[in-house]
């Protein structure tokens, strides 16, 4: 462990996704040697910035650890039958072991709807129904069915907590932001991981409040800076999942900024920096999912 600037340790989720892509890519060699060539497939839809580079990062890990790679892009102006034959495609081709809808979706487009018409054996981000359901019905403290897919992010976010020995089982965790991606199948994973798990939201009465009572404090509001340094309770781990692009007026260019102010730095025991924090970690554990579901059919 290494301190940052402040007095908190920093969770490096560059290095720690550089290590499970090194274990990946002896697997793949172990596939390929059967005749099994993993292959990870993509459905893009528009020109979100985010979406766009976050893709493009998917299939340059890819390269590295020798997953082939299918990629769809659709225009923004995409209509849900041009997604559907889209799915569809993904779904039967034998090359693509697993694939992920890029999400956001455009508006008017539901994101559930099209999630469910995906092959659940091929969810490679651990978002179909189907699969957040096994999570949902995991028995405490078990690690429920081999053959079920984890949410990338949350699973990232427990190999981190996991690597820097960051005790979870009975710890009290506050997650802000309940969203499809982290929040609501981070709390469920972390329940089934015998931790206590408090969700927030825009409706919370008073999310600083609930953030003082944590252990561990998972921030995914996508609102820059939002967690102030004495919401934080001396010592906590804090996990930083959001990212805003923020313009720099003088330069004419854009940074990214986490949901964590950097004075929290002077108050956690743990903090993961963006980036360079859980950014890297869900890519690596995109790629777990796609050998994972390659073994399972090798």
């Amino acid at each position: 462990m290494t301190a940052g600037e402040g007095s908190a340790v920093v969770i490096d989720g560059t290095a720690l996704a550089a290590t499970v892509k090194a274990d990946l890519r002896v697997r793949v060699d172990a596939l390929r040697s059967k005749g099994v060539v993993p292959g990870l497939g993509t459905i893009l839809v528009g020109e979100n910035p985010g979406s766009l580079s976050y893709v493009a990062g998917k299939h340059r890990d890819c390269a590295e650890v020798g997953i082939e790679s299918i990629r769809l892009d659709l225009p923004g102006t995409a209509s849900e039958a041009d997604i559907r034959a889209a799915i569809t495609t993904m779904n039967d081709d034998p090359a693509v072991t697993a694939f992920i809808i890029q999400l956001p979706l455009p508006e008017g487009i539901d994101p559930t709807t099209m999630l469910e018409l995906m092959d659940p054996a091929k969810d490679a981000d651990g978002l179909h129904p189907v699969n957040l359901g096994e999570l949902v019905l995991a028995v405490p403290g078990g690690k429920g069915s081999i053959d079920t897919p984890l949410p990338c992010t949350p699973r990232g976010i427990v190999e981190m907590l996991r690597a820097y020995d960051v005790p979870i089982a009975g710890r009290h965790v506050t997650i802000i932001g309940q969203g499809l991606t982290v929040g609501r199948p981070l709390g469920l994973l972390l329940t089934r991981l015998e931790a206590t798990a408090t969700l927030t939201h825009s409706r919370t009465v008073d999310v600083a409040a609930e953030v003082r009572r944590a252990d561990i404090v998972v921030a995914a509001a996508g609102v820059a800076g939002l967690v102030q340094a004495d919401w934080v309770a001396p010592g906590a781990t804090v996990i930083d999942v959001g990212i805003t692009r923020v313009l720099n007026e003088e330069t004419g260019k854009y940074r990214l900024r986490g949901d964590v102010d950097p004075a929290v730095a002077h108050v956690a025991g743990a903090l993961s920096p963006v980036p360079g924090g859980v950014g890297p970690m869900t890519r690596a554990m995109l790629l777990k999912n796609v050998v994972e579901a390659a073994e399972r059919d090798a």
